[in-house]
């Protein structure tokens, strides 16, 4: 059988309805964003959505990276009129750095459920669990492209980093934040070249603790590197 492409998987809420059979009401779709840029923060969304797939927008709703800018943002004031509860966490450079990427992404999605009110009785997470969230829960594999919840929070997470990574382009002029927003593109790169780091380039990624030698290639590696072994 030919295996299904992922771009062609519509989000259900069959993993919602599961945890509703078994007496849960309020469930929490988390992703994350940011994981493999060479630059700026992760960022965790949590979102809290009533139990029936809510107007016609819902139709539109896909793992964030299948969308483009524009749906995402189009999509983005919808969820957050519909949602009961949304909440976000935001984990930077530094602490990437410091404590490396899994604890900086699980302590983003724990400040996110932190800030849903009222709380959740359980959480839906894409792929993995969060020993650190005191709450039941399941890591969904591909959450976010089948899991309805799963996917809004990407959305949300992609949406407001993006606007952040729009807000540091302002604030370090000429790396070209606001278009690859701190992943590792060939632009990018030539303007690490040329300008160095920043305050919130990630030097957890070794490449970038020798700007004069950065290759794309070589970022491409060690990006790739950091994101298996998390």
């Amino acid at each position: 059988m030919k295996k299904r492409s992922k771009s062609g998987l519509v989000p259900k809420f069959r993993e919602e309805k599961l945890c509703q059979e078994q007496g849960y009401n309020l469930i929490a779709g988390i992703d994350e964003v940011g994981r493999g840029c060479l630059a700026g923060p992760v960022v965790a969304a949590a979102v809290i959505l009533p139990g029936i797939k809510p107007g016609a927008w819902s139709r539109k709703i896909r793992d964030s990276k299948l969308l483009t800018p524009e749906q995402r943002e189009d999509l983005f004031p919808y969820i957050h009129q519909t949602a009961i509860s949304i909440g976000t966490g935001v984990t930077g450079s530094d602490v990437i750095d410091k404590y490396g990427m899994t604890y900086a992404v699980q302590l983003a999605m724990k400040i996110a459920v932190e800030r849903l009110l009222p709380q959740p009785d359980y959480i839906l997470i894409d792929y993995f669990t969060v020993p650190d969230i005191a709450l039941p829960q399941k890591g969904v594999q591909d959450g976010d492209t089948i899991c309805f919840s799963i996917a809004c929070a990407s959305i949300v997470a992609k949406v407001y980093r993006d606007h952040l990574m729009v807000e540091w382009d302002r604030k370090f002029p000429g790396y070209g934040f606001a278009i690859h927003k701190g992943y590792g593109t060939k632009e990018h790169i030539t303007c690490l070249r040329k300008l160095g780091p920043t305050p919130i380039h990630r030097w957890l990624f070794a490449p970038l603790r020798n700007v004069s030698q950065l290759s794309f290639d070589d970022i491409q590696k060690t990006v790739r590197s950091e994101f298996n072994e998390t």
